[in-house]
């Protein structure tokens, strides 16, 4: 079992440049996992906590439908934002600067193999950060994602994911609303969800926030939930 786990901050980085970088590290693990199974060897494979913030883009995964993007190939270029089609689960959603987005890259043998758990995991870390602010964050019946208010009508969503996992190694991630701009989730159904607001925590707390900070505060709970060394 390897729990040893590193950290690397991307800082603010092209999606597509980041989605290469991730898909390499994604490959590489699991070819380590063919090759221990096939070969009947015993290389321990690594595990990766990744964050970065991105310039405007709009992600639509694999189930996601492409009319919830609602704007032309000129409002993207108006709005300086691309726009990708990827391979993770869930619908559209927006990543921009002074968002946290977080890109594991986990061998889930190492912890726990139950994809369910994943997602409510790293939710759960998303919801303790927030607590440390004083923001009362939880779950929405039926969706993936941190919430604030999950349990009325002013339901708004404040972290989203959307995640792949194969031979139980995972990567993408999750979408953390910290110093957003909200104005650009005008521009779509966020994961296709038509009747929900969306937030961050500059809005909640009508302050802008020291990203670094809520980074440090963020990797902590993800260590300390998943019994991880961060190196």
């Amino acid at each position: 079992m390897n729990k040893k786990v590193k950290y690397i901050d991307w800082g603010l980085t092209d999606y597509q440049v980041a989605w290469d970088k991730q898909e390499v590290l994604f490959n590489e693990t699991v070819a380590i996992k063919t090759k221990n199974r096939t070969e009947n060897t015993q290389i321990l494979t690594p595990n990766y906590l990744i964050f970065c913030e991105h310039p405007h883009v709009y992600t639509l995964g694999k189930s996601g439908k492409p009319e919830n993007l609602l704007l032309d190939e000129k409002g993207l270029v108006e709005k300086q934002a691309t726009y990708h089609k990827i391979n993770r689960g869930g619908d559209i959603t927006y990543h921009g600067p002074g968002q946290i987005v977080g890109y594991p890259i986990l061998d889930l043998d190492h912890f726990f193999t139950d994809i369910h758990l994943y997602l409510r995991t790293l939710e759960e870390a998303v919801i303790l950060t927030l607590a440390d602010y004083g923001i009362s964050a939880g779950r929405y019946p039926g969706y993936t994602g941190v919430w604030l208010d999950g349990d009325n009508e002013k339901a708004r969503k404040i972290c989203a994911m959307g995640v792949r996992c194969s031979r139980w190694v995972t990567m993408h991630g999750f979408a953390f609303n910290v110093n957003t701009d909200l104005t650009y989730f005008k521009n779509i159904v966020p994961c296709g969800i038509d009747d929900k607001d969306v937030t961050s925590m500059q809005r909640e707390l009508g302050v802008m926030l020291d990203v670094e900070e809520v980074k440090t505060k963020l990797k902590m709970h993800i260590a300390a939930l998943f019994d991880m060394e961060l190196i």
